[in-house]
Formats: C-alpha cells, structure tokens, sequence
C-alpha cells in the first residue's frame, strides 16, 4: 500500500461514526425526557455534553448502554442497532443474552463508583472479564494490573473501596469498565461526587485516555476539561439539543440565549 492510500485509509478509519442516534425520544410515563435527539460521534472523538440537571444528558448515556429502552428513534454502535433488530423496517426487541453481548462494547463509568465493597480493587477489575468473558484469572489480573498502573494505583491493587479515597475509587472503576476492552467509553458526570481536590486525578486519567485514541461521551460540568479535551460539545435543556459544535468556540461565543444563560452561571 501506498503512503498515500495509507493516509487516507487511516483519515477514513478516524472519521468514521462510532455511535450515530437517530432521533431517539424517551419517554417515562407522560414525562417526555428526550425529545427527538439526533448525535454523531465519530471513532477516536470525545463527545462532552453539558446542561442543566435534569436536560436528559444521564438518561441518553443509559439509553446508549441499554440500562434504559428508548422510546422511539434509534441507536446504533459500530452500524449494530442497539437494543433491537430490524425485520423489514419493524423493530423487535433483542433477548437478554443479545443484549449483554452489545453492552460489552460499551464501558460506563458513574457518578457513584458502584465497587463491590467486599473486593480489593484488583478482585472488582477482573470481576467481569473472569465472569463475563470467561478469562482465565492469571490473563484477567495481568491486565488488571496494567490497569491499575494506567490509572497510577498499582500500588493500591489489594486495598478494599473503603481504604480508598473517593478519587481512587473512581479510576478504579474506570480501570474496571476498561477491563472489557470496550470500543466505547460513557462517564456519567465522573468527578461529581468528588472533593474537589480529588476531581484533577480522575480527569488527568480521562485525558490520558483521550489521548490513546479511546472513543468517550462524557457528560460534565468540568468546563476545563470540555475545552481541553473534547473534540464536540453539546448543550443540553429540557431533553433537546440546544446547541453543539466545537467546544471552543460555543464557551468562548455561546450563539443560543440558554447556552449563554447556563455558561455565564458555571464558568
């Protein structure tokens, strides 16, 4: 192959779409949380999304990782339509057992850590890839290990969550979404729960991810890290996208009035 054709496979690879939604509405009861969201983010991107609580943004992330069931519109991962498959243009939900295999592909970091307390960090890293994809435990704590590392606690591998800071608690739990070797990472507003001098270990490891090329939609308030780090930002309020495109230009020049409303209040 050609330098030239090896440039541009590469520059197609990069632009590719990873996650396309397709407008995705949910629904819970009469309460009409997302209201026909449309999203691109392509491989390699970091997707940062921002908004008032109660925008919706925690509730697309659950609909991407199948903890929630859209109501209309769709999402698809790789081309694979999540959560359902298409017979002649009708939907039909997919079984339990397709369903765990899509959310393989999708790590999920939360706002709460949700580590097993009984379990060092080591033993809550290999818990899936033992559990889940049936590794062998010598496979699953060499990787765990390296992980750890990654995310600078290899010296906290045999500490349980309750020895550990709220901070090292959560790159535990990002070391454990990524045990997966997921194509998709989503952080759930990751450092709100912190202290704020916890908040930069937790975002430096985000970033150093970033820049391994791993795809991320994270939702935050971390304005720094949206203009650092993110290649999109997308506004959210009242369950639509208000306003997105590049992240230094919307914080520098907020074009919509409720874009400009939300940044002049956390910034």
């Amino acid at each position: 192959m050609t330098d030239t054709a090896s440039i541009n496979k590469h520059e197609a690879t990069r632009v590719k779409p990873l996650v396309e939604i397709q407008g995705v509405h949910k629904l819970f009861g009469d309460h009409h949380v997302l209201k026909g969201i449309d999203m691109t983010v392509r491989q390699g991107e970091v997707s940062v999304i921002i908004g008032p609580s109660g925008s919706g943004k925690s509730t697309l992330l659950r609909c991407i990782n199948l903890l929630e069931t859209i109501s209309a519109g769709r999402i698809y991962v790789h081309d694979d339509l999540i959560g359902f498959r298409d017979v002649n243009g009708k939907l039909h939900d997919l079984n339990t057992k397709q369903i765990a295999a899509q959310r393989r592909e999708i790590g999920m970091v939360f706002q709460r850590f949700n580590l097993f307390p009984h379990k060092t960090a080591l033993q809550n890293v290999i818990e899936a890839p033992t559990q889940v994809k049936r590794q062998s435990k010598a496979a699953a704590k060499l990787k765990a290990l390296e992980l750890l590392e990654m995310v600078g606690l290899s010296d906290r591998a045999n500490f349980y969550p309750a020895q550990l800071s709220g901070g090292q608690q959560q790159r535990v739990a990002i070391a454990r979404a990524l045990a997966m070797e997921p194509e998709l990472m989503l952080f759930d507003e990751p450092t709100s729960a912190l202290d704020p001098e916890l908040v930069g270990d937790v975002l430096e490891v985000m970033k150093n991810l970033a820049k391994s090329g791993m795809t991320m939609i994270v939702v935050t308030h971390e304005i720094g890290f949206a203009r650092e780090v993110g290649d999109t930002l997308t506004f959210m309020d009242a369950g639509v996208v208000v306003e997105s495109g590049n992240p230094r230009d919307i914080i520098a020049n907020p074009q919509h009035h409720r874009t400009q409303e939300f940044l002049s209040r956390v910034l």
